[in-house]
């Protein structure tokens, strides 16, 4: 059992919103997961992991970055890669803050490019006692399947007029985030599609919007936190899906070998069935769990 608070914290002048998860009845400080969610997603998705970290007796904070969700920001729908960290470090400043959490025991998990964030910003915060990242963003495949060099072309015609309203301070250009093979959208491919279906019911239709601003891609291809792996202190869990075409394992296994003390784990299915199927997210969490009670162990010893 657990209950649930909602939060607010300051992040740049930006409120950001979420929720902390406790164990129903905590004894003393606990250690705190801080979850990050990924590309135009929202914290609603990771309500399940957030219930499982609190069933095993830690605290637990998901929060919607600028701009999605339930948190503040404008423009909406944009995804802001140092914006993204900085709410991260905010984050983990509010739980470090929190009476019931223990201020040396906050650990990071992120998934997809929150997968990626989660590094980046531990590589600068030496305090983060573990990060677990699951099928972690490390820079675009050279080919996506199911796209078509044309497609290719609407996308980056997209990603440029975007960019362009950007500048000249206008409301941004939305593209879906996610659309059918052949179809202008970041991800458009049969299993995308039907990936939708998921995202869209239940609570998380609430929250989740299928739209986001293309600009966002620009700076996401300068984007390789495989060198802040290179860069951390702490243990590092990469989990990674065999089949995955959005995050490939040629990409994601580097941010375990970088990382000095990075350890991968594989699992059989591709990038969204961490989302969809319920045995892969519960053997990938129960992998996760005891990732971390093995870390801050270390620090009891």
């Amino acid at each position: 059992m657990y209950k649930r608070i909602k939060v607010t914290f300051e992040s740049c002048g930006t409120t950001c919103a979420g929720y902390l998860y406790l164990p129903a009845a905590p004894a003393g400080r606990l250690p705190c997961v801080v979850l990050c969610h990924g590309f135009s997603g929202t914290m609603d998705r990771l309500f399940p992991h957030a219930e499982r970290f609190a069933a095993e007796g830690m605290a637990a904070l998901v929060f919607d970055y600028r701009g999605f969700g339930e948190s503040a920001g404008e423009p909406r729908q944009l995804v802001d890669v140092e914006g993204q960290q900085e709410d991260l470090r905010s984050a983990i400043a509010f739980a470090r803050h929190h009476d019931q959490v223990d201020s040396g025991a906050v650990v990071l998990w992120g998934n997809s490019l929150g997968g990626a964030h989660v590094i980046s910003v531990a590589a600068g915060d030496v305090d983060v006692v573990a990060v677990v990242a699951q099928i972690p963003f490390n820079g675009f495949p050279k080919r996506v399947e199911e796209r078509s060099t044309w497609q290719t072309l609407r996308l980056l015609g997209a990603i440029g007029w975007d960019a362009l309203r950007g500048k000249a301070g206008l409301r941004p250009y939305y593209i879906p985030m996610v659309g059918r093979p052949g179809e202008l959208a970041v991800a458009a491919t049969v299993e995308a599609e039907q990936h939708i279906q998921a995202l869209t019911s239940g609570e998380a239709a609430s929250l989740w919007r299928n739209s986001v601003a293309p600009r966002a891609l620009l700076g996401m291809m300068r984007y390789h936190p495989d060198e802040a792996a290179a860069r951390l202190t702490m243990p590092l869990l990469v989990c990674v899906a065999a089949d995955d075409r959005e995050t490939p394992v040629e990409t994601t296994r580097k941010l375990a070998e970088r990382a000095p003390r990075g350890e991968l784990r594989s699992y059989p299915g591709s990038h969204f069935t961490f989302y969809t199927d319920p045995a892969t997210r519960e053997r990938a969490l129960t992998d996760q769990v005891g990732f971390f009670r093995r870390c801050l162990q270390l620090l009891e010893d």
